[in-house]
């Protein structure tokens, strides 16, 4: 005995708009990279584009994780040919046409890039006031009553270092202190290097 198949009615969705779905699934997409945007060609497909630049499309493809078995096929066969390992199988590597365009991302990701980490208002606030107070007595800001955290000498003086390292807020807090334009003497510069790399 057959079993029947059940058949569903085909019905027209009318809410979806067929020419719109199609156009989506081939496009490549907005290319966000100037310089890639530059160099791309609409009549060729994605993967293409990317050849001619020298880039990869599948990283997979290009670094392949190397396969136990196929080594050691490849190390039998030349046991049977009798081929010296020595002899180096001469490959004809092909720069891609539009190779510039590789070595500009290179440059470009080599390049510096300015710091925009910065600390948050409250903290800043809390750092300026232990330094007002206390200077770089890091064991008397452990046991500041606007501690609220109960954070340790050694994690204020760390979040110290990190407050002296963004230019941008510390160089506010010398101006309106009025310590950027006054140099200190040696013996308050050697305070404050001992200070800070005082680690008992």
């Amino acid at each position: 005995m057959k079993v029947k198949k059940q058949h569903r009615k085909k019905k027209y969705l009318h809410k979806l708009n067929r020419r719109r779905m199609n156009r989506k699934q081939k496009s490549t997409g907005n290319v966000q990279c100037s310089i890639v945007k530059e160099a791309w060609n609409n009549k060729k497909t994605s993967a293409r584009n990317l050849r001619e630049m020298g880039l990869v499309s599948d990283p997979n493809k290009t670094i392949k994780i190397p396969n136990f078995k196929q080594t050691q096929i490849q190390r039998a066969k030349q046991m049977v040919n009798q081929i010296d390992s020595d002899e180096e199988v001469e490959t004809v590597v092909r720069l891609p046409p539009k190779k510039e365009v590789a070595e500009k991302l290179e440059k470009q990701a080599k390049a510096p890039r300015k710091r925009k980490f910065m600390l948050p208002k409250g903290q800043v606030e809390f750092i300026t006031y232990l330094l007002d107070k206390y200077g770089n007595d890091y064991k008397a800001m452990e046991r500041d009553k606007k501690n609220y955290y109960q954070e340790t000498w050694k994690q204020l003086r760390s979040k110290i270092k990190t407050f002296m390292g963004i230019p941008a807020q510390y160089s506010v807090y010398l101006q309106e202190r009025g310590m950027l334009d006054k140099e200190l003497d040696e013996d308050e510069l050697k305070k404050q290097a001992i200070a800070l790399a005082m680690d008992d």
